[in-house]
C-alpha cells in the first residue's frame, strides 16, 4: 500500500491485509503470481504523478490465474492472464471510436486509478485482460505487459520498417525487448545508454553498435526510440536521425526537453512523436509476436516484502532488465 507520496529511499510501501472487494459487472478476481516493476510505479510512489487516492496498491504488470468471474462474464476459471497499465476505457469518446483508445478521454490505469498487483489478489476488468501463452513462464510474461507491450507500440508509433536502422537511447527494461523484435525484423540496431552494464547487455543481445551517454552511432538513423526519461536524450536522438527520420519518445513523465537549432535538428521534415499508453490491439499484437520468437525478458525476482527494494534497483539501474515482484503463495493453475 502507498499511502502518501515521497523517496522511495523512505520505503514509501506499506504491507497491509485488506478484504476483497466484490465482483462488479463485467470483472473477474485474478490471484496475482507475479507482477512486474515499472518505472511508472516509482513515478506513481515518488509523486511524480499526481496521486489520484490517498492510498493505492501499485502495479501493472500482472501476471495471474482467474480465481472468480461476475456474472456474464466468459472467460474461465482457471484461465492464466495478463493485465497490463491500461485497466480500462470508456468505449464511447471520440479516440474510442476511432480506435484510438490509448487516447480514451476517461481511461483507468491500473495501480494508478485502481488498485494493482503489488498484492496476492486484484479485481480487472474482463476484457482487458490477456490469455497468456503457456511458452512464457510467470517471470517472463510479466516485463511483457507493460515494458514489452508500451515498447512494442513505440516500435509503431516511430515508424519502424523492416531492414531500417534504429537507435534505441536508453536499455532498461522496455528497449531490451523491443531490440529482439528489431532483429527479428532485419533492422540494424543502435543502442546509446549511460549505464556500462546496460551496454554490456546491450552487446550481449546482438545489438550491431553500442555507445555511452552523448556517443553518436556510426551512421544515420531511419528511426529511434527515446525510454530514458530525460529531454537532452531527445536532443541527441535528433542529431542522429537522417532526413525524414522519426523519433518516437517513450516515457510518460519527461523533464524538459532543451532548446535546440531548427535548421540542423529538425529541419528536413525529420518528426518527433510522443507514445501515449497502448490499446487492447497493441497488447494481443505483441504477446502473439513475443509467443511466435520466443521473447524471454532477463529478469530479477524479489518476493512481495521487498517491494521498496524492487522499486530502488529500478531508479538506480542496479539489476539487468526488468524487477519482477513474486508472491508466495501457491494458487491453482499456476506455473
Amino acid at each position: 500500500m502507498l499511502h502518501g507520496t515521497g523517496p522511495i529511499s523512505k520505503n514509501r510501501l506499506t504491507i497491509e491485509d485488506r478484504a476483497l472487494p466484490a465482483l462488479s459487472a463485467g470483472k473477474i478476481l485474478v490471484m496475482v503470481r507475479a507482477c512486474g516493476v515499472c518505472r511508472t510505479d516509482l513515478n506513481i510512489v515518488e509523486g511524480d504523478l499526481p496521486p489520484q487516492h490517498a492510498t493505492i496498491v501499485p502495479g501493472h504488470q500482472i501476471v495471474g490465474v482467474v480465481a472468480a468471474v461476475a456474472p456474464g462474464v466468459e472467460m474461465k476459471i482457471g484461465t492464466r492472464v495478463g493485465i497490463s497499465w491500461l485497466g480500462g476505457t470508456d468505449g464511447t469518446c471520440r479516440f474510442c471510436r476511432e480506435g484510438r483508445e490509448n487516447l480514451c478521454d476517461h481511461p483507468v490505469y491500473t495501480g494508478y486509478d485502481v488498485d494493482g498487483g503489488y498484492a496476492n489478489a486484484v479485481v480487472a476488468r474482463a476484457d482487458f485482460a490477456y490469455p497468456l501463452s503457456d511458452r512464457l513462464d510467470d517471470l517472463q510474461a510479466a516485463p511483457l505487459l507493460c515494458a514489452g507491450i508500451i515498447g512494442f507500440r513505440a516500435l509503431r508509433v516511430a515508424g519502424v520498417q523492416r531492414g531500417e536502422s534504429v537507435g534505441l537511447y536508453g536499455f532498461g527494461s522496455s528497449a531490451h525487448l523491443a531490440l529482439p523484435i528489431l532483429k527479428h525484423w532485419g533492422c540494424n540496431v543502435y543502442v546509446v545508454s549511460r549505464g556500462k552494464n546496460h551496454r554490456t547487455t546491450a552487446e550481449a543481445m546482438g545489438a550491431d553498435w553500442v555507445g555511452k551517454e552523448n556517443d553518436r552511432p556510426p551512421v544515420r538513423l531511419d528511426r529511434a526510440v527515446t525510454f530514458a526519461p530525460v529531454g537532452s536524450v531527445v536532443i541527441d536522438a535528433l542529431g542522429a536521425l537522417r532526413k525524414g527520420g522519426v523519433v518516437g519518445i517513450n516515457a510518460i513523465h519527461l523533464d524538459c526537453i532543451p532548446r535546440f537549432d531548427y535548421d540542423s535538428l529538425l529541419w528536413g521534415e525529420r518528426e518527433i512523436r510522443s507514445v501515449t499508453n497502448m490499446t487492447r490491439a497493441d497488447a494481443r499484437d505483441f504477446l502473439a509476436l513475443a509467443a511466435e520468437i520466443d521473447l524471454k525478458p532477463v529478469s530479477t525476482s524479489f518476493p512481495l516484502e521487498r517491494a521498496n527494494d524492487a522499486l530502488r534497483a529500478v531508479e538506480n539501474d542496479t539489476i539487468d532488465g526488468a524487477a519482477v515482484i513474486t508472491m508466495a503463495a501457491e494458487h491453482p493453475g499456476a506455473r
